[in-house]
């Protein structure tokens, strides 16, 4: 009775770590997409933030480009 016992409480034994390895599988899987995601999500950010510098540069030289050719103008007619 006891070998009984003993026997069907390894094969519970057995039955639980062959889940857990299933889970654990799943988990590691689970683990690379996010890896993969987050390297998609940093490259949008870079393009995203590339972006906004060539507008900010932009905008900035339209804004200041005429403001100092007005004031060179203004000293070379003094």
């Amino acid at each position: 009775m006891a070998d009984e016992q003993l026997m069907h409480l390894l094969e519970e034994m057995r039955d639980l770590q062959k889940e857990h390895l299933v889970h654990y599988k799943m988990a590691l899987q689970n683990q690379q997409e996010a890896i993969a995601r987050q390297k998609q999500a940093i490259g949008r950010s870079k393009t995203a933030l590339i972006i906004l510098f060539v507008f900010m540069g932009f905008t900035i030289i339209s804004y200041f480009v005429p403001i100092v050719a007005w004031g060179l103008s203004w000293f070379i007619r003094r």
